[in-house]
Parts: C-alpha cells; sequence; structure tokens
C-alpha cells in the first residue's frame, strides 16, 4: 500500500509537472509595480497642479496690475471731476452776483 501511495504521488507531480505555465510574477514584484505606477501618476498630477498654480499665480499679478493701474486712472479722473466742479461753481457764483434782468 505504501508503494501505491508513492507511484500515485509520483505520477502525480509528474502529470502537474507536465502542464506549461505561463512564469509567475511574483505577489511583491506586482506589488512594486504598482507602487511605483501610482507614485508615477501622483509626480505626474503634482506637476501638473504646479504648472496650473503657476498658470493662475501670473494671471492674479496681472489682474492686481490692472487694477492698479485703473485705481490710478480713477483717480486722476476725481481729481480732474474735483477740479472742474470748482471752476463751475466760481463761473456760477459770478453770474449770481449780477441780478439777471426781468423780463
Amino acid at each position: 500500500m505504501c508503494v501505491n501511495s508513492t507511484e500515485w504521488s509520483a505520477s502525480r507531480i509528474h502529470y502537474f509537472s507536465g502542464q506549461k505555465q505561463k512564469p509567475k510574477r511574483s505577489r511583491v514584484q506586482v506589488h512594486r509595480l504598482a507602487w511605483r505606477k501610482k507614485n508615477e501618476e501622483k509626480a505626474e498630477a503634482e506637476k501638473n497642479m504646479e504648472l496650473r498654480n503657476l498658470k493662475l499665480y501670473m494671471e492674479n499679478m496681472s489682474i492686481l496690475e490692472e487694477n492698479e493701474k485703473l485705481r490710478k486712472k480713477a483717480n486722476l479722473l476725481h481729481q480732474e471731476n474735483l477740479a472742474l466742479m470748482s471752476e463751475f461753481q466760481k463761473k456760477f457764483s459770478q453770474l449770481d452776483r449780477f441780478p439777471s434782468p426781468l423780463i
């Protein structure tokens, strides 16, 4: 009986070893590849985020510069408006000194 079980084991081993199996990667290798791919994707996403951030920063700086130019222009227009209003009031105050003729 012992001989039969040994023969059966040997034939079973021979049967399974006769099958062609594709080479298996170890789980560690697969895990490393997945980890490397994940890290590469993460690095790519960070790079894209940095580029977007830089683009938005440059756009903000441009908007701030334009805002400052417009603020200066508005200030000049306000000063000009005050000067014109002062002239206007002077002219009308001079006209008020002279009574208008009644018709």
